[in-house]
């Protein structure tokens, strides 16, 4: 099976998602990729452990396909490791902040002195060129400052999403720059920067609201759940648990309707609405400013039944809607098995498997693979620096002096 990035190496010096995610991206596509963390192991080894030795569940899911070199960059001797990993290297994957790249020799200038095309693929929490430049911050940071935050959370409470979405949606974009940048110097041999920002990031993602925002004043509050430029979009209970449904554009709207109509067409507490011709339902925007009406009507027909009989008969319909899941639930589905979601990777002594999520975008000739689990700390040190031409004696006298 042929892999696209297979002749290209990769180090990454990510921490945590947006690098270390997008490194791992490449390295599904065929890339021999080398994670450089610190000796002791860096802190977003040992997030939420789930195996003996510490590693946690992030851990396993951003470093598949992977090997591990401990090294400290700081010390000389670490510097001078760099520069001959640089000198073999494609690409060099670091979100770091721009005084801590210049500290370990990652900047860009300092990259090309061991390799003139290099490419320097690396993220910050606000981008460069602003006065916000050199503060440092983590996906919430995105969440909050691009208005998302707001409009997710309720009437009194801002609410941040569980899943760092701005992270991986960076980590994706940042794959996505790496991936032209190395077209681009087949092109013109020309390295260059791919610079990936998590506020960026999240303001791409709120970009509709923003324009709504900035054109014609709307002046939005936040709702919850609720959509607000369409209806009805919600999660309601049914009488066992939870579902989403999602009802946008005129031919759903009207398969609602007579869903609806077949359970009497009745309205919240027996009010009788002609919801096709009533002009507070006469298109998606007016649909989503009269949520709390229509959303009245498909609370009282999802408490009247099952979470599954209610997902069912939504879905028969050709009406969007899905259970809102434990983590549990999740790993049970049956579809999620039968579409391959996860590959099961054992990691040493751990008590079974970890279920990572499979690539989310499938080719059909050149498919990315997760070919083996994430490595333990420094498990490839030797072998690497082997590779780099330094012999048994420098290596135990770099461990001596805590260099690797």
């Amino acid at each position: 099976m042929h892999q696209v990035l297979a002749d290209v190496r990769v180090l990454d010096f990510g921490r945590y998602i947006a690098g270390p995610f997008c490194a791992a991206l490449l390295g599904d596509l065929g890339a021999e990729v080398i994670r450089v963390e610190k000796v002791r192991g860096s802190e977003d080894r040992f997030i939420a452990p789930v195996a003996p030795t510490g590693e946690g569940g992030m851990f396993l899911q951003m470093n598949r396909n992977k090997r591990s070199l401990t090294l400290n960059p700081t010390k000389p001797a670490g510097r001078e490791i760099v520069k001959r990993l640089v000198a073999t290297a494609d690409v060099v994957v670091a979100n770091l902040p721009p005084k801590t790249l210049e500290a370990m020799g990652l900047d860009l200038d300092s990259l090309r002195e061991a390799k003139e095309d290099i490419i320097l693929t690396t993220v910050s929490a606000y981008g460069r060129g602003g006065r916000y430049s050199d503060r440092v911050g983590f996906d919430g940071i995105g969440q909050v400052m691009s208005g998302i935050a707001y409009m997710t959370g309720d009437a009194d409470r801002p609410r941040r999403a569980a899943a760092p979405f701005v992270d991986f949606g960076t980590a994706l974009s940042c794959a996505y720059g790496t991936l032209a940048a190395l077209m681009a110097r087949q092109q013109t041999g020309k390295g260059q920067m791919v610079e990936g920002a998590l506020l960026r990031t999240a303001l791409m993602m709120g970009n509709a609201n923003l324009i709504e925002q900035a054109v014609i004043e709307r002046n939005r509050l936040p709702t919850g759940n609720m959509s607000q430029t369409s209806g009805p979009g919600d999660i309601f209970r049914t009488g066992d648990g939870w579902i989403l449904c999602s009802v946008i554009g005129e031919p759903l709207f009207r398969r609602w309707v007579d869903l609806m109509a077949e359970d009497n067409g009745a309205g919240g507490e027996g009010e009788e609405i002609d919801w096709l011709n009533d002009p507070r339902f006469a298109d998606d925007l007016s649909r989503g400013d009269h949520g709390d009406v229509i959303g009245e009507r498909m609370a009282a027909w999802c408490a009247s039944r099952s979470t599954g009989e209610a997902v069912e008969t939504l879905n028969a319909a050709m009406i969007p809607s899905g259970p809102v899941y434990s983590m549990q639930q999740t790993l049970d589905d049956p579809h999620i098995a039968e579409v391959g979601s996860f590959v099961e990777l054992e990691y040493p002594d751990m008590p079974r498997p970890a279920p990572v999520a499979q690539p989310s975008v499938r080719l059909t000739e050149t498919p990315a693979t997760i070919r083996h689990r994430a490595p333990t700390l420094g498990e490839h040190t030797d072998e690497i620096l082997g590779d780099l031409g330094y012999s048994s004696e420098e290596i135990a006298a770099f461990r001596a002096d805590r260099v690797v």
